[in-house]
């Protein structure tokens, strides 16, 4: 009797655990906190030279990539938005560009791993001193002897011998095989699960861009443009916006960093002025009308 009633009172735990595992797994992970910059192309022009201006944004993708910052955001000063236009810009050869659009380019060409930057970015100009700069050396920067739960890739032309999908490369000797059908060029992130197989075969998935920072990873911060300041904001791609924001100016508060208090946020934005500082860009914006909950700090250790 006493056994019946132990096996009985076993078999329920075990369904009550397998229930909640199975609620756990249900759940919606939760998404990280962001810290998001934002930064004035216009820093770039007082750079006396190519080598300089590219050392410059250098600095900035390994601050970015040290400190973790999920977002890089380069504003221009222009008085309406048009934030379309330096995409356009990037994918033309132009020779002369200066500012943000320079910054931008530098920045995603950094921020790429080694092995994708053949197939994303053309020869260019302004990529002409990107070699004299050190490897950000990023978790995702993976190298071929390496295996990790994920790793970027770029979509290929060719497509899976007896299977449908699409090849990627992902920087390993061979390329894998996903599920789904993708147009070629385009960069993903793929689950490479723990099967280390490189047949086509073994078919891994293309996920989000998010999903390693859900595991726990830093994987790399995302550049966007900004006409202007008011643009920043405006296109926030997080939902809710910055729930939190700093901006950076030589006549802002002075405060210590080990002074400085930041409460609890989903997504945080500090903001960095150009050569004439963030009041200079909030006048000349021409949409910026209201500039409540921009908190000012003066840059001092």
């Amino acid at each position: 009797m006493m056994n019946g009633r132990a096996n009985e009172s076993k078999h329920h735990k075990k369904k009550k655990r397998k229930r909640r595992d199975e609620a756990e797994q249900e759940k919606p992970k939760e998404t990280p906190p962001t810290v998001s910059i934002a930064i004035s192309g216009s820093i770039i022009d007082n750079a006396q030279s190519l080598d300089l201006a590219t050392l410059l944004a250098g600095q900035i993708a390994r601050a970015a990539t040290i400190f973790r910052i999920d977002e890089v955001v380069v504003f221009d000063n222009k008085a309406t938005s048009s934030d379309v236009s330096v995409e356009t810009r990037l994918n033309d050869d132009d020779e002369n560009e200066r500012g943000a659009p320079f910054l931008v380019r530098i920045l995603r060409y950094l921020e790429t791993p080694q092995y994708l930057r053949k197939h994303l970015f053309p020869i260019h100009k302004n990529l002409k001193c990107v070699g004299l700069l050190p490897p950000l050396d990023a978790p995702h920067h993976l190298r071929k002897h390496e295996w990790s739960s994920f790793r970027e890739g770029v979509t290929l032309e060719r497509s899976p011998s007896n299977t449908t999908g699409t090849l990627v490369d992902v920087g390993l000797s061979k390329s894998v095989a996903v599920e789904q059908v993708l147009e070629p060029g385009i960069r993903v992130t793929v689950a490479m699960g723990t099967n280390r197989s490189l047949g086509t075969d073994c078919m891994r998935e293309v996920v989000s861009s998010m999903s390693p920072r859900e595991e726990g990873l830093y994987w790399g911060y995302k550049v966007r443009y900004a006409s202007n300041i008011s643009s920043v904001f405006k296109n926030c791609p997080f939902k809710g916006g910055y729930d939190h924001i700093i901006g950076t100016s030589e006549h802002g508060l002075k405060i210590k960093s080990s002074e400085l208090i930041i409460p609890a946020y989903r997504h945080l934005l500090i903001a960095f002025g150009g050569l004439g500082g963030l009041e200079e860009s909030i006048e000349e914006d021409g949409e910026m009308k209201v500039h409540t909950g921009l908190m000012f700090l003066n840059r001092t250790r």
